[in-house]
């Protein structure tokens, strides 16, 4: 049987590492035609005692969903003994999967492309171009964002102790000129993740990056906030004693996923 901490883990990858695949497809053009008139289900499950956990990917003509369950007969099966083996993988370990469907090859050649892709939200995953470099900045916010909303809707004792005692704030994240954002937003133990930037309440905290080469490396973790904030790299408007825990949380959700 699996941990809480792996099938935490698991939680986090299936519903926020997952959902950012969306970005590949829209923002690399490259990844966009390959994905063009696709239309396919990708399960990915792992093994955990006498059941399974798992989610499919679904890709319907350019469009992208993550659906958090067993679908009933998808085209390709990417399935792990275990909820270890799945995370390591997904950590850029070098775990392979047993494949259902592998005879289709066009099809199963993309998905490995796409999934390997994502490993440019890995911390020491240098970008090589600009582009990439701002594709990993979004990626990394949205995914950011959502996991520490899953944090709390999973039951995470310090997660959960530090919304229940919250009325309603905004913790807000940006990078400018850029316009990349993404906020949570947390009321009486409820949390709530979102895309862009949230307009109808100044935020509590918000992180503000001086353009993608400011955020690269606090996302990348090579830079805590403080020196950060020293360097110019990033303005921390709010709370400095939230905003500090925020940034613990920001850990967590790495050290979970790497």
């Amino acid at each position: 049987m699996a941990t809480e901490r792996e099938l935490l883990a698991a939680r986090i990858f299936f519903r926020a590492v997952f959902p950012v695949i969306r970005v590949l497809i829209e923002d690399d053009p490259r990844m966009r035609a390959r994905f063009r008139g696709v239309n396919a289900t990708v399960q990915i499950v792992a093994r955990d005692g006498d059941g399974r956990i798992g989610a499919y990917l679904r890709f319907a003509d350019g469009h992208f969903e993550v659906v958090n369950e067993i679908a009933p007969n998808p085209d390709i099966t990417l399935a792990f003994g275990s909820v270890a083996k799945m995370n390591a993988m997904f950590a850029g370990k070098p775990v392979v999967p047993r494949i259902k469907g592998i005879r289709r090859v066009v099809l199963l050649s993309r998905v490995l492309r796409l999934l390997v892709a994502l490993k440019l939200l890995l911390p020491d995953s240098k970008p090589k171009t600009s582009d990439q470099a701002r594709m990993k900045v979004k990626m990394t916010l949205y995914m950011v964002s959502t996991a520490l909303s899953q944090l709390n809707k999973a039951g995470d004792p310090d997660m959960v102790k530090w919304t229940s005692k919250q009325p309603e704030r905004i913790y807000q994240w940006s990078c400018e000129p850029e316009g990349i954002a993404a906020y949570l937003k947390v009321k009486a133990g409820k949390s709530k993740a979102g895309r862009g930037y949230y307009t109808r309440r100044k935020p509590f905290v918000h992180m503000k990056f001086n353009g993608i080469e400011g955020a690269l490396p606090v996302l990348s973790n090579t830079v805590d906030t403080v020196e950060a904030m020293a360097q110019g790299l990033l303005e921390l408007e709010g709370s400095p004693e939230y905003g500090a825990r925020l940034g613990d949380f920001m850990l967590r959700v790495a050290a979970l996923v790497t």
